[in-house]
């Protein structure tokens, strides 16, 4: 069988583990969306609050000053590769070329054909995170189809067409809900796992490793879209169900780690 079907890991999932997972993400949910926005709310911490805890380092004994005399660490050269650009604060229209686009996402794909190593690290090569690549753009010009959801697939280099995804509308609602001013991004990556892949392993720690790996994700497409001059943002300020329901993808099984925005300021 050289391509599995995805719920074939369900027959190796202990089915506790999968409904404890289930549960615990659930409670991660963001629920500031349309179908909800009448009884939920984020926080109620007054904006003063805020800006003294956000932002913060947190040092250990801060009444003892333990700093060691005199040292301190240089600041990174910004045009070095490993040095991010600042994330985006507003993005403007823009007609991303596809072409673009695959450079963006090169540093995902297998290494070479005689291995399965991709450009980021995983917890015993499970590669427990599914992306998918969205076209939020009303301007695009040379988007290869009708349907707008990529899913990408590392190993072969090739993108498979989410069905149904012709009309983004309740996708773009889901991913930037209403008070979300960032302007118009014209790429969205959605990280995401099928939890079967991600606990038939290492069970409960495998979400763990699944968490972990979407950062190195969005890191590695950080730097990249500085690579290929286009800027980005990562973005949670969605609500995982109703995004899984837009792709057509079971929101029991496939869960929305994060989200990053693509595009440009001009």
């Amino acid at each position: 069988m050289t391509a599995l079907p995805h719920d074939y890991y369900l027959k190796f999932v202990d089915n506790q583990v999968l409904q404890d997972t289930t549960d615990f993400h659930a409670k991660t949910n963001y629920t500031i969306h349309e179908c909800v926005e009448h009884f939920s709310y984020l926080h109620r911490f007054p904006d003063e609050t805020l800006r003294l805890l956000a932002g913060n380092e947190l040092p250990l004994y801060p009444d003892m000053n333990l700093t060691l005399n005199g040292e301190r660490i240089p600041n990174a050269d910004s045009d070095l590769d490993i040095v991010r650009n600042e994330s985006c604060d507003v993005f403007k229209e823009y007609d991303l070329p596809f072409a673009t686009l695959k450079a963006l996402l090169s540093p995902l794909m297998v290494r070479n054909d005689d291995s399965h190593k991709r450009g980021y690290p995983s917890a015993g090569a499970l590669y427990p995170v599914e992306s998918f690549v969205c076209s939020l753009s009303s301007a695009e010009q040379d988007w290869p189809c009708d349907e707008k959801v990529l899913h990408i697939l590392p190993q072969s280099r090739r993108f498979e067409i989410v069905q149904n995804t012709s009309d983004i509308s309740a996708l773009k609602r889901a991913l930037l809900p209403p008070g979300s001013d960032i302007g118009s991004p014209s790429i969205a990556i959605i990280y995401m796992t099928y939890l079967p892949k991600v606990l038939f392993k290492y069970r409960f720690r495998g979400y763990r490793m699944a968490n972990m790996e979407a950062g190195a994700l969005y890191m590695l497409m950080d730097l990249s879209a500085k690579r290929v001059g286009i800027r980005n943002r990562v973005w949670s300020g969605y609500c995982d169900t109703m995004v899984s329901r837009s792709l057509g993808l079971s929101p029991a099984l496939f869960h929305p780690l994060c989200v990053q925005f693509f595009g440009h300021t001009k």
